[in-house]
C-alpha cells in the first residue's frame, strides 16, 4: 500500500501532481493559506503584495501627492497587513481591509507631522451631470492646448478638493479615485452607509458649486 500525504496547500494527495503555486489561487484562497500559519505563507504573501500593491500606492499618492516617502509607507502597510492578515474574519473584504490600513497609516503619519491641510489629487473632471462629478484619464492623444487646459481645471480642483472639511475629502476620493463602494467606504470610515452617501453627495455639491465659476467661463 503506498503512502498517504496529508492534503495541504503544498503536496497534493498523490506523488504525481504537481503543487498548487500561490499565483493559481484566487485572492481569498491565497489569505486562507496565509492564515493557515501562525505566519504568512511566503508565497502566498508575496502574491498579494504582487497583486495589490498598485492598489496601495494609488491611495497613498492621492491622500499625499507631495510626500516623498510614500514608498516607506507603503512597505510599513503591508508589514501592518503580514502582523494583522490572520485578525482578518471576511477574505472577500480583503481590499477593502488593505485601504483601511493605508488609509489609517496616512492619518496616522499625518498627526505626527501636524500637517492639516494635506493635497489631494484627482484626475482631470470632463462633465458635471445630475449633481455627480466624473472622473476619467485624459486621452494620451490630446493636443497642447487641451494639456493645458487640463492642468488648469487640475489647479482649481485641486484647491476646491483642499477646502472641503477633512470627511468629504476622504469620502470622496474613496469614492472617485479608488473608487470603492459604498459598503467599503463605510467599512474603511467606521460610519453608516447612510452617511457616507450623504458625504459623498454633499461633497459632490460644495465641489460643483466652487467651481461653477470656472465651468461657465470656458
Amino acid at each position: 500500500m503506498s503512502e498517504a500525504y496529508p492534503l495541504n496547500w503544498s503536496t497534493s494527495a498523490t506523488a504525481s501532481v504537481e503543487p498548487i503555486q500561490p499565483e493559481q489561487l484566487v485572492t481569498s484562497e491565497l489569505i486562507a493559506m496565509c492564515q493557515s500559519t501562525l505566519r504568512p505563507h511566503r508565497g502566498a504573501f508575496a502574491e498579494l503584495i504582487r497583486r495589490h500593491q498598485r492598489d496601495v500606492d494609488r491611495i497613498l499618492y492621492h491622500l499625499a501627492p507631495d510626500w516623498t516617502d510614500r514608498h516607506d509607507l507603503a512597505q510599513e502597510v503591508w508589514l501592518r497587513v503580514f502582523r494583522n492578515l490572520r485578525r482578518l474574519k471576511e477574505p472577500a473584504k480583503f481590499r477593502g481591509w488593505l485601504g483601511r490600513i493605508a488609509t489609517n497609516l496616512f492619518y496616522d503619519e499625518l498627526r505626527k507631522r501636524k500637517r492639516y491641510q494635506r493635497p489631494l489629487s484627482l484626475d482631470a473632471p470632463i462633465t458635471v451631470q445630475d449633481g455627480a462629478m466624473e472622473w476619467e484619464l485624459p486621452s494620451e492623444a490630446i493636443g497642447p492646448e487641451e494639456v493645458l487646459s487640463a492642468q488648469e481645471f487640475y489647479e482649481h480642483l485641486h484647491h476646491a478638493v483642499q477646502l472641503l472639511p477633512e470627511a468629504f475629502r476622504q469620502t470622496i476620493v474613496l469614492r472617485e479615485i479608488q473608487g470603492l463602494s459604498y459598503d467599503e467606504i463605510a467599512e474603511i470610515t467606521g460610519v453608516s452607509l447612510g452617511t457616507v452617501k450623504s458625504r459623498i453627495a454633499r461633497a459632490r455639491g460644495r465641489l460643483q458649486t466652487m467651481l461653477k465659476p470656472y465651468l461657465e467661463g470656458h
